[in-house]
């Protein structure tokens, strides 16, 4: 078991017998032992503390108080372990005799606002054997740590990392879902915030009524110098609802970063002292039992003036360090970076280098989620495939969360080169794209623009996988061949995202056909923000239905469940980068091949809405030529036919085809 352990670290250091003697010396003063129940923490402390000393140095060598800080995180990292009960050690060591644990075809997840869902958390633990019943063994629970009504940011705004708002229960709630959890084996995700806090955290408070060392937590400046520095290369990320990246505080009368929202602080990174208290935050969630942590918005943790401040060295600095005290302190919790950047840049999120998977182990893959989109809506592969060559660089021993849609809305930010390289005019590209998701120019899709740029006209896409899809409409119009046409495409966006390589994570409401919710339009907290269109009330009685046969409901559920059945059962859909994309002989089918163990596995996927025809060369090119095929999803069996001959694909239709 150790030698996995060691395996895993590919930083180089040096021994230096100070660091050795410092970890060995506070290990001791804690009444830890060394040489018997607490070796194996004792050997990984020894093996991680060169490099969190090297990393910890790089960003605070120059620091006034960097020697009384790196102290603070020795401390934290003990404390952590300490606090650390049985069971979970238990499973630290299980997940570390496993290894890469995250990477198995049998996790699949789902996303939900436990409010919207079901109430509280104490009525979560009920719902369980309904989530099972999809194949769900993974729960990302949405922000449930306090947060100001009416300014939440949908949880995003922290009021305290250490409080579960009462909206949804109190802390022993949360614990008690926990250990019900791991119980029936599933796993556990919830979020942190790293890169602010809410106006009214403890912090914040402390700082407006102005504390010197508060003050110190956040970019807060006297006038405008500085700030305009800032502005100069910082973009907009709300500027329709948030314009500019500094709010002034009357109470102070001084002004604050706030890049998000104006209630919605930055944190200041390159104070020490901020980074000790969030560690020991990480572990306080680590030690509730967390499977994964999302680190929400981690591109923005580090800022520089004369940057955009985002995605910048240090900011990776941070999360390798936090990723070196996890795996001291509490290895079995895994690290997810919600990083929602270009492919170039998220690559840099799973570590670079010495570093490669030594940073986060899971990132969003949401330029693979736009780009199905950007399929769906053109028929047209071309655009996908050409992000392909820089996706496929991920390091082994990380894995990507896959999805058709999350709370969010759908950005279309890849690289222009990509939409270039088919032809396409990257602007005018977009804006079909725009007009087609928001239902104009005769679009069956039912979804709005959020926060239009009204500079560049750039904006994103809100509404749910249905409404997208068509569903909403088809329902209108009741028509029976529309609302066929539309679960087709809702059962390919699922199928293409769930075994393209990586976690699936469903978004709640989308395994049963939930279309946009426009109650939020009568809540003045939400009502700014259509994004609440795609973020359901679930109805119970309406998800009953999924076991009614021939209900639309029904015909998603059972299609969906079907999808992670296969998932489970093909040991190829394991993520060890064993995904080899098929030559585009029909630029309407996206095909790729999985394969492992001498198994393969042919994913084929027409996007078009017209019958597509691939010839039969196509499954020749990777390997020993097949004679027959078996599709896993119909249970239809295929001869493979001549060179000249081809495998037709229905409208919207997929293929999970193996070899006999």
């Amino acid at each position: 078991m150790p030698a996995i352990f060691f395996l895993r670290n590919k930083f180089v250091s040096v021994y230096k017998y100070s660091l050795h003697q410092l970890v060995k010396t506070s290990l001791a003063d804690h009444g830890l032992d060394i040489t018997g129940t607490d070796n194996l923490f004792y050997s990984r402390f020894v093996a991680n503390i060169s490099t969190i000393h090297n990393i910890f140095c790089q960003l605070y060598g120059q620091h006034p108080a960097n020697g009384e800080m790196f102290l603070q995180v020795i401390e934290n990292i003990i404390a952590a372990y300490k606090q650390r009960e049985g069971g979970l050690k238990r499973a630290d060591l299980e997940k570390q005799e496993e290894g890469y644990w995250f990477l198995s075809n049998q996790i699949a997840g789902m996303s939900l606002y436990v409010d919207r869902f079901c109430g509280k958390l104490a009525d979560m633990p009920a719902k369980l054997g309904y989530l099972q019943n999809l194949g769900i063994n993974l729960l990302h629970l949405m922000p449930v740590f306090e947060s100001p009504a009416g300014e939440s940011d949908g949880g995003y705004a922290v009021s305290s990392y250490r409080q579960v708002d009462a909206r949804f229960g109190d802390l022993d709630d949360l614990l008690a879902l926990r250990q019900t959890m791991h119980a029936q084996q599933m796993y556990l995700m919830v979020d942190i915030v790293l890169n602010h806090t809410s106006r009214k955290h403890e912090w914040a408070e402390k700082a407006r009524q102005g504390d010197a060392k508060y003050q110190g937590y956040f970019y807060m400046y006297d006038n405008r110098q500085i700030p305009d520095m800032f502005e100069a290369a910082m973009p907009e990320i709300f500027p329709e609802t948030a314009p500019g990246n500094f709010t002034y505080i009357h109470e102070c009368g001084k002004w604050v970063m706030t890049v998000f929202h104006n209630y919605q602080w930055d944190l200041n990174y390159t104070n020490p002292a901020v980074f000790a208290d969030m560690l020991e935050n990480i572990f306080f969630y680590a030690n509730l039992g967390i499977d994964v942590l999302r680190i929400d918005a981690p591109a923005f943790i580090w800022k520089e003036i004369g940057t955009t401040c985002q995605n910048l060295p240090n900011a990776h600095a941070i999360l390798q360090l936090i990723k070196q005290c996890v795996q001291v302190a509490t290895p079995g919790m895994a690290l997810l970076g919600e990083a929602i950047v270009a492919p170039k840049e998220v690559m840099k999120y799973f570590g670079t280098g010495l570093a490669a998977a030594e940073e986060c182990d899971f990132a969003y893959n949401a330029t693979q989620m736009a780009l199905q989109w950007d399929m769906l809506a053109t028929g047209d592969t071309r655009v996908m495939l050409a992000s392909q060559p820089e996706l496929l660089k991920k390091p082994f021993g990380t894995t990507w969360i896959t999805y058709t849609r999350c709370h969010d809305d759908i950005g279309l930010g890849y690289e222009d080169g990509m939409i270039t390289q088919t032809g396409y005019q990257p602007y005018a590209h977009r804006k079909f794209l725009q007009d087609y998701y928001s239902g104009r120019n005769g679009s069956p899709a039912m979804g709005a623009l959020f926060s239009v740029n009204p500079k560049t006209q750039d904006a994103r896409i809100s509404g749910s996988l249905a409404s997208l899809c068509g569903l909403e409409r088809a329902l209108i119009d009741n028509s029976e061949a529309d609302i066929d046409t539309s679960i087709k495409k809702i059962l390919l966006m699922q199928a293409h995202s769930f075994f393209i390589g990586g976690v699936p994570m469903l978004f709640y409401g989308d395994e049963a056909g939930y279309t946009n919710d426009y109650s939020y339009l009568a809540d003045p907290g939400k009502s700014y923000d259509n994004r609440w269109m795609h973020r359901p009330i679930i109805h119970w009685q309406k998800n009953s239905k999924v076991e009614e046969p021939g209900t639309v409901e029904q015909r998603i559920f059972s299609g969906t469940r079907h999808l992670l059945q296969l998932r489970k059962m093909l040991s190829p859909v394991a993520d060890h980068k064993n995904i080899t994309w098929l030559t585009p002989h029909n630029i309407h089918v996206a095909g790729f091949m999985r394969y492992q163990g001498g198994q393969r596995l042919f994913m084929l996927f027409n996007f078009s809405n017209r019958p597509a025809y691939l010839t039969w060369y196509v499954f020749k090119e990777n390997g020993e030529a097949p004679t027959q095929l078996r599709d896993h999803y119909s249970g239809n069996l295929f001869t493979v036919g001549e060179d000249y001959e081809y495998l037709v694909l229905e409208p919207y239709t997929f293929f999970i085809m193996q070899p006999l």
